[in-house]
């Protein structure tokens, strides 16, 4: 399945794209869901629906904030999403490196170059989803990186999963499990307590009766996406400390968890 975004602040230039890519899309489910008209909308649409679009074409030569400069302001917030140039001139082609594009088309482009661009798109998507956690709430579906997550905590039937993101904290909140969040990381995250999954990469401290997780300064926001405010805890079992949250370790998981955090840390493993 493949999400695709397009910006150009042509619509004729829009609508041929569109056309294009609908001719070599191969699965029902592989959809333009999103277009945008100006470099702007789109870089405040993306900070808003983080992993909802899997590709973006950006056009390189729009008014206003052009295609390079959406890109970087993108990439300030998500280092995940792929981005392909979209430019009537072969001189921007190396400046799309600074962002970390993964290809650019030149106008008009043409079924096979468009074939072969969704190609590099799928492999991508496909090794990279291996290091995501998807869920779906009423806002959407959503597919973040596991090196955004700090960690997660249950509250009642909801499980909320703490980020940090570009020096900013989001909270999001899904009906759930945390026993099935657990299995779907298959050990990737370590349970500290019955509520609370941890990140092992966002651990800064292991303490007697806590660990101190890197957090963005509270979280916790009533099921909604967004800037975090408040408290990101299971009533407040755990605390805000300014440099990072403070999370209990029960007493049952205390000898376990400890183990492969300090492993972690030790090692110095990441997502």
């Amino acid at each position: 399945m493949l999400r695709i975004g397009i910006c150009d602040d042509e619509a004729g230039a829009r609508d041929a794209l569109r056309f294009g890519l609908e001719k070599v899309l191969r699965e029902e489910s592989e959809q333009i869901v999103y277009e945008f008209s100006t470099g702007k909308s789109a870089v405040r649409w993306l900070k808003k629906h983080p992993g909802e679009i899997d590709l973006l074409f950006l056009d390189v030569e729009m008014k206003g904030v052009n295609g390079m400069e959406a890109a970087a302001e993108i990439r300030e917030f998500d280092k995940e999403i792929s981005l392909v140039f979209v430019t009537g001139y072969e001189d921007y082609v190396f400046d799309g490196y600074k962002v970390n594009a993964l290809d650019y088309v030149i106008k008009p482009a043409g079924t096979e170059r468009l074939m072969e661009v969704l190609g590099r798109v799928r492999k991508r998507i496909f090794d990279r989803r291996k290091r995501c956690f998807s869920f779906k709430n009423a806002e959407g579906t959503y597919r973040l990186p596991l090196s955004d997550i700090s960690y997660f905590y249950s509250d009642r039937r909801k499980v909320n999963a703490v980020c940090t993101r570009g020096g900013e904290g989001f909270s999001y909140s899904f009906y759930g499990k945390l026993d099935e969040v657990e299995r779907q990381l298959s050990g990737d995250f370590v349970r500290v307590h019955q509520r609370y999954l941890v990140n092992p990469a966002k651990v800064m401290r292991i303490g007697n009766e806590s660990v101190t997780v890197e957090s963005a300064g509270g979280a916790g926001i009533g099921g909604r996406s967004g800037v975090m405010q408040g408290s990101a805890c299971a009533d407040d079992i755990c605390a805000d400390t300014g440099r990072g949250t403070d999370i209990p370790v029960s007493r049952a998981m205390k000898e376990e968890a400890v183990a492969k955090l300090a492993k972690s840390m030790l090692e110095g493993e990441e997502l």
